[in-house]
């Protein structure tokens, strides 16, 4: 008896994708699973033959076969920061480029929420972890994450640990504009953002501080205001700095999420950024050339950084054994309208 519904289609095998790219069945399993000892040439023929045979690659399957699942954690503090926003998003594309999914999980500066997210990604047999650490996180917390499977931190190493990372420029981006500051005639420049123990924001205060002892300006601790990296907690040091007796001209600040508070406070105050004051921010999202002013940032490229970070996981996954890699990305400061003109006198 004749099936209605046609012949059944012959089921498109592993070996079928081998020939039509003219390599082995185990090369065309290697490409599939990105081994790095294919070359890219071999991997983009057998992957344009998976697409026209309408290969399905069992990825379980393959799990099965490597002992890997071709997922990788990343939990980072909040998704709010459009800063961690675009940084997922590059680690994400760097890590779909070599057939692995990313997992993404936050610990928004809580031990025990860390801790948690740590655990659930271990049972998901993640084949690595991308971990921003909480704020305090000891060394001896993050030696035993790296005993079940490889780790890269994304801000800043611990010298007792050999441990993978990827961290931006901190004291000299932060010290870049500073410099930018007084050379535009600023000498009361308060620093403004982030939590005290953030590595992150002491390396960044190192930098502030670095400059005004070059230019002989007195340090005064009245004008360094820690806050949440948020657009709140610019907008409430603003105002702390703006009660000030003696006034600062300008701000440095922690972050550009810090920035756009503080210029929302200056203009709550009636004082406008780029014109009664000048405001420096720390990452160059997206968004810093679109506010109003524009925003004169320490550019670090978040999406590079998360780039970065999915390209040392995966080198690692494929080398085991390979040297500890410290990454330390560049930065460059982008002038815009937030510090386009010399500022009055404060009144």
């Amino acid at each position: 008896m004749t099936d209605a519904r046609g012949p059944r289609r012959q089921k498109v095998t592993l070996q079928h994708v081998a020939d039509a790219a003219k390599v082995s069945k185990a090369t065309a399993s290697l490409a599939l699973n990105n081994n790095p000892r294919i070359s890219e040439a071999t991997r983009k023929r057998v992957l344009a033959a998976v697409e026209s045979l309408g290969y399905v690659y069992n990825q379980r399957a393959a799990s099965l076969r490597t002992q890997r699942s071709f997922t990788v954690a990343c939990i980072i503090h909040e998704l709010s920061n459009p800063f961690s926003a675009e940084l997922t998003s590059g680690a994400e594309s760097q890590l779909a480029a070599r057939g692995f999914s990313l997992l993404l999980g936050t610990a928004a500066q809580d031990h025990q929420k860390q801790a948690r997210m740590v655990k659930t990604m271990l049972e998901r047999d993640v084949d690595g972890i991308i971990l921003s650490p909480v704020m305090g996180t000891d060394s001896d917390t993050l030696g035993k994450i790296a005993e079940y499977c490889p780790l890269v931190l994304t801000t800043g190493h611990y010298e007792s640990l050999d441990i993978d990372s990827v961290d931006m420029d901190n004291e000299n981006g932060a010290a870049r504009g500073v410099e930018y500051l007084v050379e535009n005639g600023h000498k009361r420049i308060a620093f403004i953002g982030g939590a005290e123990e953030r590595p992150s924001r002491q390396s960044r205060l190192l930098g502030y501080r670095k400059v005004l002892r070059k230019h002989k300006i007195p340090f005064d601790p009245s004008l360094c205001i820690a806050s949440a990296v948020t657009r709140r907690g610019g907008y409430d040091a603003a105002q702390q700095v703006l009660a000030l007796a003696n006034r600062p001209t300008a701000a440095f600040c922690y972050c550009d999420v810090n920035a756009f508070g503080v210029m929302l406070g200056l203009r709550a105050a009636g004082i406008e950024a780029g014109k009664d004051f000048a405001v420096v921010g720390f990452d160059n999202v997206a968004e810093a050339s679109l506010w109003q002013p524009s925003l004169t940032t320490v550019a670090t490229d978040p999406t590079a950084l998360g780039e970065q970070m999915a390209k040392l996981m995966l080198q690692r996954i494929a080398e085991p054994d390979m040297p500890i890699q410290r990454v330390i990305m560049p930065s460059q400061l982008i002038v815009r309208d937030s510090t386009a003109a010399l500022v009055k006198e404060p009144r």
